[in-house]
Parts: C-alpha cells; sequence; structure tokens
C-alpha cells in the first residue's frame, strides 16, 4: 500500500493494527546516497566498532527517501501467512519557520540508480511524509507552550507577532516607521477600515511582505483598531507569508479566536512528527523486526526518526537495542551454517529464487486485496516495501527449513522459536573476513590477528613490491588504507612471530607494526578526540558465550548490480582478495 503525505493520517490506524496483529515485521530502506567521501571505504579487517564509526560519519548526512514495512501474521488454520506491504515516501518538510530545515547530500551514482529503478522523486519531495525525532519534537513543543504562556502572561496578542517561527519574540515598546515604509503601512490601515466597514466577507489576506514589515502591520493595526480584529499567520502555495485579518466582535471572541490558534498549531506539530509514529510503533509492539543486510538500515531509521547518533558505540547497541528489542538480519542468516551451503548467492533476489527451491519448502503468503500484488521476480526490487515483503518471505523460508531439522520437525517455526534465537539481534558485517556478526546484546566477537601487520612505505611501492617484501613468510593478503600504508596478512600464520624481527631493521623506507600495536595507537588517538562525549553509565555487558559464532563465514561471492548495501557497501577496490587456504569457522551441531 502506497502511504504519503495525503492519506498518511487516514492509513495510520490500519498501520498499527496490522503491527499490532503481526507476527513479525520487516522493514527496508531507500537513500539519497551511501558514503559522503570518495576516502570512505569498508575494510575486510573492520571491527564491529570502527564499522560504525564509518557508517555513523559517512552516511548519516543523507536521507530516506523511502521505508518498507511489510507485516505478517501467521493463520494456523489455514498455514499461511498474511502479508500486508506498506511503501511510505517520507521527506522532512519543515512545517513551520521554527521547525529544522534539513539540509542533506546526494550521491550522483544512488540517484541514478534509483532512477534506473524508476524511482518517483516527485513523490518523494510533492508528497513525502514528514517526520521529526524525539528531540525536536520535544523542543518545537517547548517552544509552543512559551508563545503561549507569554500570550497569557500579556494577556494581549499585541505583545506577540502572528508569524509561527523565530520571528515570534515578544516586544516592550512599539517600533518607529521608517519613512518607506510609512505609506504602505497607511494602505494596509485603510484596506482593514474597509474590511471592517462592509458586511460580509469573513476575512481579509493582506498583501505579502517580509518579515520587518509584517511586525510593523501588526504593531500598528493592534494600536488603531485595538480589540476590532485578529490577526494571524498563513502560508500561500507558492510558500509566501501571509497575515489573515479577522474581524472580531468581542474580547471573549478575541479569546477564543487564540486559543483556536494555539490549538491549530499543536495539532500541527503533531501531524509534522509523522513518519516517526510508525517507528514508535513498531518500537512499542516489541515485535520481531526482520532485515536484509540492515546495518545501514538500522543506523538511518535511528538517526533519521529517532535520534542523533551517539558516538559511543555502545551507547548506538543500548539505543538500538531500546527502540527494537529484537532485531534479525537475513544476511545473517544466509551466510551460516546449514544455509549457507545450500545457498550459491545471498543477494536478497537471488536468495528468494533459492527459498523458492529445494530442499527450502516455499512459503505460503497471501496479500489482502487492498494491498499491491506482488510477482516473486526483480520487477519490483528496490521498491522499498517489496523488498521488505521479499526479505519477510526469506526469513519465513530459511527458519522453516531450520525447524524440519530439528526431531520432531516443527511444522510452524515461530519468531521466538529456539532455531531462530542464535540469529536475533546481531547484524551482518559486509565484507568482513573473520568477524561474524555485530552483537548488540553482548560483546563482540574479536579474533587474533597476530598475523596481520601494518606497513607505511614510499608513495611509488606497488603490490609487488609489497609481495617481495614478505616473500620469506609466504603467500599474502593486502588491505590498501592509502597510497603509502596498507595490512599484509599472512596465510601462514605460524611465521607471524619471525616478521617483526626479520623486517623491521632491514630498510628505513619502510616502518612495519603489529596490528595489536598500531591498533592500540589509533584507539588513543580517537579516544583523544572523542574525549568531550559523555562516558556511558551503564555497566559493562556481561560476557557470555557467543552464539553460532562458527558457523558463520564471510560473505559469498555477489554479483554487481544487486541489492543497493549489497553493492551498498561494494567491494573495495583497494583489497586484494585471495582464496583462504584454510576453513575459518567449525560447523555447530545443529
Amino acid at each position: 500500500m502506497e502511504v504519503t503525505r495525503k492519506n498518511f493520517s487516514s492509513v495510520l490506524p490500519e498501520v498499527e493494527k496490522a503491527i499490532n496483529e503481526a507476527d513479525f515485521l520487516s522493514v527496508d530502506t531507500e537513500f539519497s546516497g551511501l558514503h559522503a567521501s570518495n576516502s570512505f571505504h569498508i575494510s575486510p579487517l573492520d571491527t564491529p566498532e570502527e564499522r560504525y564509526h564509518k557508517l555513523r560519519k559517512g552516511s548519516s548526512d543523507f536521507l530516506v527517501f523511502q521505508v518498507g514495512l511489510c507485516t505478517f501474521c501467521y493463520d494456523k488454520e489455514n498455514s499461511t501467512y498474511e502479508a500486508k506491504p506498506f511503501n511510505f515516501y517520507v521527506f522532512p518538510k519543515p512545517y513551520s519557520r521554527a521547525a529544522p530545515d534539513c539540509r542533506f547530500l546526494c550521491q550522483s551514482s544512488s540517484i541514478d540508480f534509483l532512477a534506473s529503478q524508476g524511482f518517483d522523486f516527485n513523490k518523494v519531495f510533492k508528497e513525502g511524509i514528514p517526520y521529526l525525532t524525539s528531540t525536536q519534537e520535544s523542543e518545537l513543543r517547548d517552544f509552543l507552550e512559551e508563545r503561549h504562556k507569554q500570550y497569557t502572561q500579556f494577556s494581549s496578542p499585541a505583545f506577540v507577532t502572528p508569524d509561527s517561527g523565530a520571528e515570534a519574540v515578544t516586544t516592550k515598546g512599539p517600533i518607529e516607521i521608517p519613512e518607506e515604509h510609512k505609506e504602505f503601512i497607511e494602505g494596509i490601515c485603510n484596506s482593514i477600515q474597509e474590511f471592517l466597514d462592509k458586511e460580509g466577507e469573513e476575512s481579509l489576506s493582506l498583501p505579502s511582505c517580509n518579515g520587518f514589515v509584517r511586525k510593523l502591520i501588526y504593531q500598528t493595526v493592534r494600536q488603531r483598531f485595538q480589540s476590532r480584529v485578529h490577526l494571524g499567520a498563513k502560508t500561500n502555495e507558492k510558500k509566501q507569508r501571509l497575515i489573515v485579518v479577522t474581524r472580531i466582535k468581542s474580547e471573549d471572541e478575541m479569546k477564543k479566536k487564540e486559543l483556536e490558534k494555539q490549538s491549530t498549531e499543536l495539532a500541527e506539530l503533531e501531524d509534522a512528527v509523522g513518519f516517526s509514529k510508525v517507528i514508535r510503533l513498531i518500537s512499542q509492539s516489541g515485535k520481531l523486526v526482520v532485515g536484509h543486510n540492515m546495518f545501514m538500515d538500522l543506523v538511518h531509521l535511528l538517526h533519521r526518526f529517532c535520534s542523533k547518533l551517539p558516538e559511543n558505540y555502545q551507547e548506538f547497541k543500548a539505543m538500538a537495542k531500546c527502540v527494537f528489542p529484537k532485531i534479525l538480519d537475513t544476511k545473517l542468516m544466509a551466510n551460516t551454517t546449514p544455509c549457507k551451503e545450500l545457498l550459491p548467492s545471498s543477494v536478497l533476489g537471488d536468495l528468494l529464487k533459492h527459498i523458492y527451491s529445494p530442499p527450502f519448502k516455499k512459503p505460503e503468503v497471501v496479500i489482502p486485496e487492498n494491498f499491491p500484488r506482488y510477482d516473486i521476480d526483480d520487477s519490483n526490487l528496490h521498491e522499498a516495501a517489496y523488498d521488505a515483503y521479499i526479505t519477510g518471505i526469506c526469513f519465513t523460508g530459511m527458519s522453516s527449513f531450520l525447524g524440519g531439522l530439528q526431531k520432531p520437525p516443527l511444522s510452524y517455526v515461530p519468531p521466538d522459536a529456539p532455531v531462530v534465537k542464535p540469529f536475533t539481534n546481531k547484524l551482518f558485517l559486509m565484507r568482513v573476513a573473520d568477524v561474524p556478526y555485530l552483537d548488540l546484546e553482548g560483546d563482540d566477537v574479536l579474533p587474533s590477528r597476530d598475523h596481520v601487520f601494518h606497513i607505511t612505505f614510499p608513495k611509488e611501492w606497488k603490490a609487488s613490491d609489497l609481495y617481495q617484501l614478505f616473500s620469506p613468510f609466504g603467500n599474502i593478503n593486502i588491505t590498501w588504507l592509502d597510497d603509502i600504508s596498507a595490512y599484509v596478512s599472512l596465510y601462514k600464520r605460524d611465521q607471524s612471530s619471525t616478521v617483526m624481527s626479520t623486517l623491521c631493521k632491514r630498510d628505513a623506507r619502510y616502518k612495519i607494526l603489529t596490528y595489536e600495536l598500531f591498533k592500540n595507537g589509533f584507539k588513543d588517538k580517537e579516544s583523544r578526540k572523542r574525549s568531550h562525549a559523555p562516558e556511558s553509565t551503564e555497566e559493562e555487558p556481561k560476557k557470555k558465550k557467543p552464539l553460532n559464532v562458527e558457523s558463520v563465514t564471510p560473505p559469498m561471492p555477489e554479483e554487481n548490480g544487486n541489492k543497493a548495501e549489497e553493492e551498498n557497501m561494494a567491494a573495495d577496490s583497494t583489497s586484494e582478495q585471495q582464496p583462504n587456504e584454510q576453513k575459518m569457522f567449525e560447523v555447530p551441531a545443529w
């Protein structure tokens, strides 16, 4: 179901009902861009914390254009799921002069890609649903309450301008009218007098003018006509701000008009909260939220519709867990034994096709008549609601397959089933070779990297120079950081202990550090940069045995031109990947 600003209010109760009735929810987003700088790149040696900081810094200036939400409710009698896909167009339109006026980035390649998929940008900018974070809403509510308090305190609207926003300030005395504006102000007063002398018309819209002249009009009219008129403000179709004059018969009617105005302002604020209400409904439901390769989706959903992303990584984890108590990433499921051995690709479109083939069982999913009818093909890929829909199907297909391996086999696998819990609150890390996931509930799994070394070298050096330098230690993998530095990983880990003693004093043109020593130095620099950030007062999370760590392997080879974040986080061109010579993880028992 397509949802824009035009029908959001009428559809919201249906969205709330669907969320409350659902067994689980699936989400997807489309962005205005992915990375804010060409220097941004992900590395196969990123830790979860480093990846978070990269995403926070490199993507938070982009907008979310579209959010897909699909609710799935299981029908036990018919053994089918009822899916309700909602496609929300969102845009942070400022509803008043006091509201945030968002600046954002666009990435030409991302815009070009969405355009090639038939994305309707006009619908985003003209009909996008507005939104405010909780902090923004609170600040605007305080602003309005203070204005209303001022009106009550001074007992006269003459102390406050009619404009909603930054121009709404108190004045303690009349402003002297400059000579160049006197004729215009006098003409306005004459027009108002003619309006009052004639019966019939309910209101009079004054000509558009700048903020200073509006103040002069307001001041002069209240002095000359006192309680005979009420002055309000409106914005016309051309975004011009106008003063509206309404005739008043008594002081009580004046107070009534002002109360109506205050009520309207609060209602406008409530409307401006917009799509954030949907995120709050999802959060309050406590339902499992499923996404595919959803780390970036999660970062954007939190940043745009909840609150500014924290600098502290542990605070980010706490924030994510607070807003979405249960999250599941189907990309992680697809890259975990036993599913990974049966899935040649975990790109969303490819994954769906495999889920519809043996040994997986085709999920039975029905869509109500008042929702769009989706065919299971590639024609709707990158429409957020469709991607959310097929993400939910992939989840049901894989969870059903895992349930069938149990003894006795499970005919239905609920979202909180034991076979699903190992994947809950863990996010897949794209193109990280040895860290299986980001753990939102506890400590991240951080492997030993004793076989990794940081090296700085002359700008003229190429890969062949590094291969030659490290040739005594066997095959290597190079992860370029910039023109003069890189990580070098040994495939023969037993050779790691001799690298420093062999190479450190050979040539002054390069410098080698162990991975641990380099990272500790880097962390010291970063901690000094972020020393202004408030320290978390939360207790350290208790260490626990990681769930199914051994079953997760590096991402499967992806084909170009598939789903945004899977091309999204397209392979780092500076990293030279070579096939692993050893099995990285053991297969767990199910």
